[in-house]
């Protein structure tokens, strides 16, 4: 169930608990709507806490690159390896 299943839960539980004067035999509606709207809560937190997991940008580590200086042996006259 992702977000919008949870809103929808908690809009539900909140027109049963509110908005309603329906009068059923052996079901409290009131508390039927109530129940709803606090799986939607809970839904709700749970949601979040995982999508701010999914969120977290971790950079990647750096390292650090080190030239070493060569020293060129100068063979025959030519310095640069060319023959010029």
């Amino acid at each position: 169930m992702g977000l919008g299943g949870c809103i929808i839960l908690i809009a539900v539980g909140a027109i049963l608990t509110f908005a309603t004067d329906w009068h059923m035999e052996g079901v409290n509606l009131d508390l039927v709507g109530i129940i709803l709207m606090l799986v939607g809560l809970i839904g709700v937190a749970t949601f979040s806490g995982i999508a701010k997991r999914r969120r977290v940008v971790v950079p990647p580590p750096t390292t650090t690159v080190i030239e070493e200086e060569r020293h060129h042996h100068h063979r025959d006259g030519y310095s640069d390896g060319y023959g010029v």
